[in-house]
């Protein structure tokens, strides 16, 4: 375990929680998308720092982050998260096809093949691979890719999933009647999962929860007061932490922020400083301000909940037998 203490050379860019000391375990991130360009200096096709993906884990770590799963959304792209997850024992990776990026199946030329490649990067790298996914449904951005496709992909994902015997990691956005659907059409071939980044209401919340899932939340899980009210419904040992890195920041427009008390210091993409945050972009660090959201709105003893979400953590992704 890392120790829940902040390293003295961090304390000049971050304001130390007091909460750290009751806390005898820190967390495991569960959906960090460092293959992102933004980790690597680029911000919509443009260059505009050197590459600090090795800065962004180190930080990580010296804020409490034990393990990291770095998400996989495409067939490219969950190789090059299994590349970076090599390079650290505590870096882990997931395996799929986000639904916006679907028509890459049919885009390859042979999608049998495609699927299979997915299934075969998991198989030949159990231990690093933890989950399958990020897979779902996505109906806010079907200028991406059509509903039709995303669920004929999506089912064809989950078959991987049972064949594998992981836990699948998933996307929804808009999506919750359909998503549940396909669960409960598959739940034999399932070995449960999470549905991350979620946004949904309490009757969406209490069918996950009926189906046996996690509940992944980040910082589009806490815009809306009504956000807060659905995630301080859901049990301690149902919920998992996240932030989505580089993306679903807590913002100073969000109902949660109120409640963040760790501040770190940031500077613009074109002024970046080896060491210092980029404004604007998500870190995995930042689940301490997730973390602080999510424990004031509940009313729950901060180093009691992260020990909960750890433990949650560990047992999906990494307490069984593969």
């Amino acid at each position: 375990m890392l120790n829940c203490c902040v390293c003295a050379s961090h304390m000049a860019s971050m304001r130390s929680p007091l909460w750290r000391i009751n806390c005898t375990e820190w967390s495991i991130y569960i959906g960090a998308n460092l293959t992102d360009p933004m980790f690597f200096g680029i911000y919509y096709a443009k260059s505009k720092h050197p590459t600090d993906l090795k800065d962004v884990i180190e930080r990580a770590r010296s804020n409490g982050v034990e393990k990291i799963i770095i998400t996989g959304s495409s067939l490219r792209d969950s190789e090059e998260a299994l590349n970076i997850a090599k390079t650290d024992e505590n870096l882990f990776c997931t395996v799929g096809c986000h639904p916006t990026s679907c028509k890459e199946f049919h885009q390859s030329g042979d999608p049998e093949k495609y699927l299979a490649d997915l299934g075969k990067l998991a198989q030949a790298n159990k231990g690093k691979v933890v989950a399958i996914g990020e897979c779902g449904l996505d109906y806010d951005r079907l200028h991406f890719c059509p509903k039709e496709i995303q669920l004929s992909f999506f089912e064809q994902q989950l078959q991987l999933v049972g064949a594998l015997r992981l836990p699948v990691f998933l996307h929804c956005r808009s999506a919750f009647n359909d998503l549940l659907e396909v669960l409960n059409y598959k739940s034999d071939v399932l070995c449960g999962g999470v549905v991350h980044s979620f946004d949904g209401t309490k009757e969406d919340a209490q069918a996950i929860l009926d189906l046996g899932y996690y509940i992944g939340i980040n910082g589009c899980s806490l815009k809306t007061q009504r956000n807060l009210e659905v995630m301080a419904t859901i049990p301690s040992e149902r919920l998992m932490i996240e932030t989505d890195a580089p993306w679903c920041e807590v913002r100073p427009s969000h109902a949660g922020y109120k409640y963040v008390k760790t501040e770190f210091e940031t500077v613009r993409r074109d002024r970046w400083k080896q060491g210092k945050m980029v404004k604007g972009r998500s870190e995995p660090s930042h689940i301490n301000q997730v973390l602080e959201v999510m424990a004031a709105v509940r009313r729950d003893d901060i180093g009691t909940l992260c020990n909960t979400l750890y433990e949650n953590a560990e047992k999906l992704f990494f307490s069984r037998d593969n």
